[in-house]
């Protein structure tokens, strides 16, 4: 019977995992990486509190996509704090740790990157249905929009919780990984293949609404030279679109990331 190893500080794993982390890190090196990231941190803090007090107070955005908008905000503002309890949990006090400490650690920054990704492709979906009905918001119901809002976070809590479920080597540590210590290597393929796999349908679906606007711009452009408002709504979409993509591109720079 393999011998679980709860009791232990994350020193044991690193150590026989080999895995590197900051220990030559002196008081004014770890002094600037704290200002830095206290600045960055209070940085999206205080944007995404704006994006979502200007949803939430201004009429005008009391549609699907902005509600949308607003829960990615609020995803954004949730890696903030992930982050913030990263800087204080990492480089030489990683081997400090207690493997609890450790989990709601790496589960913080988890959930936050799976909420993003989630809330990432509702809102292609959603940028879909408003192209193929070429209008500048969806149908969407209040209902079915609160409905995806909380199953985004119940899937992202979810995968944040897996490791310390039971989904980890601590009883087995032939199967730790050398990128997360008391991660098993299974549980790393499966949440790698997961985001990718979310990630390429996002990819298919924004190139769709890519090629359908082109589409329909090259048919209705002889047709639209009198009404300036339809000429504008595909490009108005594909404004969104992109602001999308570029959110997309930063999820995909931080999603295989587990720091020491």
């Amino acid at each position: 019977m393999n011998e679980c190893h709860y009791d232990k500080r994350m020193d044991f794993f690193y150590n026989r995992s080999n895995a590197a982390t900051a220990d030559e890190w002196s008081g004014t090196t770890l002094v600037i990486v704290l200002c830095f990231g206290t600045f960055f941190c209070l940085f999206i803090f205080l944007s995404n509190s704006l994006v979502i007090a200007a949803v939430v107070k201004n009429k005008k955005f009391h549609f699907p996509f902005y509600y949308l908008l607003a829960n990615l905000a609020a995803a954004d503002f949730f890696a903030g704090i992930a982050y913030v309890f990263l800087m204080f949990n990492t480089g030489p006090v990683s081997k400090t740790l207690t493997v609890n400490r450790w989990f709601l650690r790496q589960g913080l920054l988890d959930t936050s990157l799976t909420a993003s990704l989630a809330n990432l492709l509702v809102i292609a979906v959603e940028r879909h249905m408003s192209v193929v009905r070429m209008r500048v918001h969806s149908n969407l119901t209040k209902k079915r929009v609160t409905f995806f809002i909380l199953l985004i976070w119940a899937i992202a809590i979810f995968m944040g919780a897996v490791p310390t479920l039971g989904w980890n080597c601590l009883c087995d540590i032939s199967t730790c990984s050398s990128l997360a210590p008391i991660y098993s290597r299974s549980y790393l393929i499966f949440w790698t293949v997961s985001n990718l796999g979310v990630f390429f349908i996002m990819v298919v679906v924004y190139i769709r609404i890519y090629m359908y606007v082109q589409r329909k711009t090259n048919v209705l452009s002889p047709h639209t030279s009198g009404s300036i408002s339809r000429r504008r709504t595909p490009m108005r979409l594909m404004k969104t679109v992109m602001a999308v993509l570029g959110k997309m591109i930063c999820i995909a720079g931080l999603m295989y990331h587990h720091p020491a």
